[in-house]
């Protein structure tokens, strides 16, 4: 490969792992931000919630945008928009400003992630398309968990502005390999983002799929959001030892992607996606009943290699169908549903979590894995719906 080729791959390879480090290396400080700026869960969830509701708000739209401005331009702007924000977090004074700093790098995000999909088109052949997808899959993956390791790790030694302050330079490295190794624009004009809309309107299969996607990115998401007041709080580990039990999920993710493609061209997608669907049951009832570490590490590495089958599974049969021209949209989509599970997870079973344990601040241990159990039995309630679903369409 050439080494123009290599420069390219390498930014959008970082753009896609930054992007997704995002997401979860906040949630490990939690527990730090409630104590530092001495508010509720209910506000400090917000933190989390900022970004993921900016990503999901242009998600769709800046693909689009790109096909006008010029992807190159576009992905550009959204990494400079990211340090810069990353920057804003870090030098946040209150919670109010950080919260309105995440919203400015969920943006910076969500358009790194679609710039960086659309990208690949014209960066690689067509026949190499496929192997790069895979691996800014696992990038995504890869970010995901390093989110919580390399955010304990930080945390013990800097304090949270750590946290944020970690993107800048890495952010403008992208920015530079993009600047560099990227191609020129070929601008074009035509959009076909009102045909997702009404595709997705239209076409129940398609609608179950999505619906199921923001279901299960729910629950997913409730290990993030849980999960650092269990270990911190239930089970008395360190930020560092907090942030490595976190990644396992994440690092399941990562190791079971390609096995998971691997068996839905096999044996189809309907079967992987009810295997996938079982697994994920089996590891939501585990996890409302979990006791200890090595209990909730076991149930959380089934929910996860569930989570893997189902996703290859689910993200197969939506787009197998899907013409050429217009599947950026409905990629669009399928991130749109998402980002509305991971809402829906940080924010529904978030207040469920606090409603089973009202002053997580001062809870007992025994209080804190009670609103875990309670988290999870609710979580299980929402895998079960998507099964019907599934089975229905």
């Amino acid at each position: 490969m050439q080494t123009s080729a290599r420069g390219a791959l390498l930014s959008l390879s970082l753009s896609m792992l930054l992007a997704s480090l995002g997401t979860s290396i906040a949630n490990v400080g939690l527990p730090a931000l409630a104590q530092v700026f001495d508010t509720s869960f209910h506000a400090v969830q917000w933190v989390v919630l900022a970004y993921l509701l900016a990503i999901t708000t242009v998600i769709v739209s800046a693909g689009s945008l790109g096909d006008r401005l010029g992807r190159r331009r576009l992905l550009l702007s959204g990494l400079l928009l990211f340090a810069l924000a990353c920057g804003l977090c870090a030098a946040a004074p209150s919670l109010p400003w950080l919260v309105g700093a995440r919203v400015l790098q969920g943006l910076g995000a969500a358009i790194m992630m679609a710039m960086t999909l659309g990208l690949v088109g014209d960066t690689v052949s067509k026949e190499r398309t496929g192997r790069v997808m895979g691996l800014l899959g696992t990038m995504s993956a890869v970010g995901t968990a390093m989110g919580p390791s390399v955010g304990g790790l930080l945390l013990s030694l800097w304090g949270w502005r750590a946290l944020f302050l970690v993107g800048l330079p890495l952010g403008l490295l992208a920015a530079a390999l993009a600047c560099r190794y990227l191609p020129v624009d070929r601008v074009d004009a035509a959009g076909s983002t009102g045909f997702g809309w009404r595709a997705a309107w239209e076409d129940a299969p398609l609608r179950a799929g999505l619906a199921m996607s923001a279901l299960i990115a729910a629950v997913i998401m409730a290990t993030f959001v849980v999960g650092p007041f269990y270990l911190s709080r239930g089970m008395g580990l360190d930020a560092a030892w907090m942030g490595l039990a976190m990644a396992v999920g994440p690092c399941v993710a990562a190791i079971t992607g390609v096995p998971a493609g691997r068996l839905t061209d096999r044996f189809g997608s309907p079967r992987m996606t009810f295997a996938g669907l079982g697994l994920l049951c089996c590891g939501a009832l585990l996890l409302s009943f979990a006791n200890g570490l090595v209990a909730y590490l076991a149930a959380l590495m089934i929910l996860t290699t569930g989570y893997s089958l189902f996703q290859a599974a689910n993200n197969t049969a939506v787009m197998s169908d899907v013409p050429t021209t217009r599947r950026g949209t409905v990629s669009g989509l399928l991130n749109l549903s998402r980002n509305l599970g991971l809402i829906i997870g940080a924010s529904a079973l978030g207040a469920v979590f606090a409603w089973a344990t009202p002053d997580v601040t001062h809870a007992t241990p025994q209080s804190v894995a009670y609103g875990l159990h309670t988290t999870f039995a609710v979580a299980l309630g929402l895998i079960l719906l998507a099964v019907a679903i599934r089975h229905k369409y």
